[in-house]
């Protein structure tokens, strides 16, 4: 009987006690005091980057995936990390990692350039397409699969990568490229007519900057207008009411005094 009660004791605590436990702790690491200790390893992290020591930035982020293993953008921060000591392995890892938490395009496009300072061009080349497929809308991103598609001799695949970076940001600095890979190939015709373009996105830039001078120049011109309109105003309407209060007290005393002298006393 004794045995019995024992089980039904710990069956009805493992149904409604046991489960708390793990939601307890989850309201502890949401707590004020969590979140500070959380923001101020973040801020440790991003300063130790910026200073360049990065011993003292990875073990920020560490003690971040310590407490907060899903944290996606952590795993970011230290694949960019690891990728710049050069620690392809690890910062592939990280990134794959962050890549599977939250499926970022930026996490894909970080990989595909691992893969392709590592000349592993295939490879990069599959996760740069991965990334446009999640956001088509980035220059760099086409930019990037220009480079790794050449390296794999793929120069029609290059060229209309660099023509969709082109289209979306109308940089001659493309256009170059562009040039670059068709003297590589040999093609006379097309390396003609992309120095043409790049001429006529020169001619382009140049109006379009003396347009941004111009414009620029009237509105400091109207700034500067605006300006003296409001220093002006102030200065000629003190003068002219100080003319006006001065009539009306000049003339007051006149007008008591004949009202005074003219009055009979009673």
């Amino acid at each position: 009987m004794i045995a019995i009660l024992a089980i039904l004791t710990l069956t009805i605590y493992l149904i409604f006690f046991f489960p708390l436990e793990p939601r307890v702790k989850k309201e502890e690491e949401k707590s004020p005091k969590y979140a500070a200790q959380m923001k101020k390893l973040w801020q440790i992290a991003q300063t130790s980057m910026k200073e360049r020591k990065p011993f003292r930035a990875e073990k920020a982020l560490l003690t971040i995936l310590k407490f907060d293993e899903k944290n996606a953008a952590a795993y970011n921060r230290l694949g960019i990390l690891y990728a710049k000591g050069q620690k392809y392995d690890e910062a592939v890892e990280c990134f794959e990692i962050a890549q599977s938490l939250d499926n970022n395009p930026a996490s894909i496009h970080n990989v595909g350039l691992i893969y392709l300072e590592t000349g592993a061009y295939e490879k990069a080349a599959m996760a740069f397409n991965q990334a446009i497929e999640l956001e088509g809308d980035v220059p760099a991103r086409f930019l990037a699969l220009a480079k790794a598609e050449e390296k794999l001799g793929n120069y029609k695949k290059a060229i209309d990568a660099l023509e969709n970076a082109y289209e979306l940001d109308p940089k001659i600095t493309i256009l170059r490229q562009i040039l670059s890979i068709h003297e590589e190939v040999g093609d006379t015709e097309a390396t003609a007519a992309t120095a043409a373009r790049i001429e006529e996105q020169i001619a382009r830039d140049e109006e379009a900057k003396k347009k941004r001078k111009i414009a620029s120049m009237r509105r400091s011109m109207m700034t500067r207008g605006l300006a003296n309109k409001k220093v002006k105003n102030p200065v000629k309407a003190v003068p002219n009411q100080k003319k006006e209060l001065n009539k009306k007290t000049a003339k007051a005393p006149a007008k008591i005094l004949k009202t005074h002298v003219g009055r009979k006393r009673i």
